[in-house]
């Protein structure tokens, strides 16, 4: 699991946080029965400290070995470790060289969401994808919700100034499945794969929540806006079932249970800031986050009977 969770931090927690991202291209809220339909897409980038990372908690006779890659770091060949408990060698994965190729390291993300206006200056917002195939043995399903609250209307003195402002909170989860089972398989086959389950499986879920303060300001078809907050998320990476390691020299080879348990948390304020064109119900829009994982987003949708406190 330390490994695992070295190995996987930047993918897990950059995804995650751009889980939070997205949510509005303006501070208004709709009118009653007013309703936003869009998409929203956009990549968190992956920092420079999150490319490398050093074992912790495994007793290793390399107790000075350079740091191992993590998924998005160099795709040379680490050195191999050596455990001081049984003196085995292993090697660790290389990272993909996403940068090498690219030129920079980023987790995509992409959502479709919708948001409907109820009332007295509150939108309900949600995130829905049913359970869908990722490929033969894999699927992947997202639901969320959120609240957005025109606070304005209750501040003497400002409710009638010309922008709009609003609090918000979202929270989407994010569940991946893949079906790693063969009921076929002989477990005393010395020709079997090295690795091998009769009900084995693989599980990653995403709980992410934000919390954040915006503001916008139209001007004719375009609209500015703001927003400041804090984002967090936990994770896990669970890899379950029973797995059967074809080592050379069992008969049955050994059989380990639920091999991999791997949570990850990262919380981090944030800082917003976009634009957002509508001509008549269309809109698009693109803001930059700066947070733990920087983020560039775009979303495309459908917006009507939206409030607003005066356009210029």
């Amino acid at each position: 699991n330390t490994l695992i969770e070295g190995y996987m931090t930047p993918m897990m927690e950059g995804l995650g946080i751009g889980l939070n991202n997205g949510w509005f291209g303006t501070a208004a809220s709709h009118k009653s029965f007013g309703m936003d339909i869009g998409f929203v897409a956009g990549i968190a980038m992956v920092p420079e400290d999150k490319l490398s990372f050093r074992p912790t908690n495994m007793e290793l006779f390399n107790d000075a070995q350079s740091d191992l890659p993590t998924i998005f770091g160099s795709s040379q060949q680490p050195d191999p470790l050596t455990l001081k408990s049984t003196g085995a060698s292993f090697d660790m994965a290389p990272g993909i060289g996403m940068k090498d190729e690219i030129g920079f390291n980023a987790v995509p993300y992409a959502i479709p969401q919708i948001g409907i206006g109820i009332y007295k200056g509150t939108d309900i917002k949600f995130r829905f994808l049913p359970e869908i195939s990722l490929g033969e043995n894999s699927s992947i399903k997202v639901i969320g919700f959120g609240v957005l609250h025109d606070i304005k209307q209750h501040i003497p003195g400002i409710k009638l100034l010309p922008f709009d402002l609003s609090v918000m909170v979202g929270y989407t989860k994010i569940n991946m499945v893949s079906d790693l089972s063969d009921p076929s398989v002989s477990f005393n086959d010395p020709t079997r794969e090295a690795v091998t389950s009769k009900d084995g499986y693989g599980d990653i879920t995403y709980n992410s929540l934000v919390y954040q303060a915006l503001i916008s300001k139209k001007f004719s078809v375009i609209t500015f806006y703001g927003a400041l907050g804090y984002s967090s998320t936990k994770s896990n990476m669970s890899l379950l079932g029973d797995f059967n390691i074809n080592d050379g020299f069992s008969p049955n080879g050994i059989t380990i249970t639920d091999p991999i348990d791997a949570d990850f948390k990262i919380g981090t304020p944030k800082f917003t800031a976009g634009f957002r064109l509508k001509l008549a119900i269309v809109t698009l829009n693109f803001d930059y986050t700066v947070q733990q994982y920087q983020s560039f987003n775009m979303g495309f949708g459908f917006s009507f009977r939206e409030n607003d406190s005066g356009t210029f």
